[in-house]
C-alpha cells in the first residue's frame, strides 16, 4: 500500500514540477509559476501551514504535495559520505 502511495505521489510531482534551464537558472518550480519549491519547503519548514502557503504563493495544496514529493525523492538518491571526528 505504502509503495502505491509512493507512485502516486511521484506521478503526481512529475505533473506538477518543471526543471527549464530558461527558468530560474533551471531550479525546479511549480509548473506554471515561478514559484522554486525551495521556497515553498522552507516556508513550511519556518511554520507556515500548508494554507499559508499556497495563499502566498497562489498555488493549490497538490502543487504543495508535489514540492514534498519532489524533495523526499531528491534526498532519497542522495549519497552522503561520513568524515570521520578528529
Amino acid at each position: 500500500m505504502v509503495k502505491a502511495n509512493v507512485s502516486q505521489a511521484n506521478e503526481d510531482w512529475q505533473n506538477r514540477i518543471n526543471i527549464d534551464p530558461g527558468i530560474l537558472g533551471g531550479k525546479p518550480v511549480i509548473k506554471g509559476t515561478r514559484v522554486p519549491l525551495e521556497i515553498i519547503v522552507g516556508a513550511l519548514a519556518g511554520g507556515m501551514s500548508i494554507e499559508e502557503v499556497c495563499e502566498a504563493y497562489r498555488i493549490s495544496e497538490e502543487d504543495v504535495r508535489a514540492a514534498l514529493s519532489y524533495a523526499a525523492e531528491t534526498l532519497a538518491d542522495e549519497v552522503v559520505h561520513a568524515i570521520p571526528s578528529r
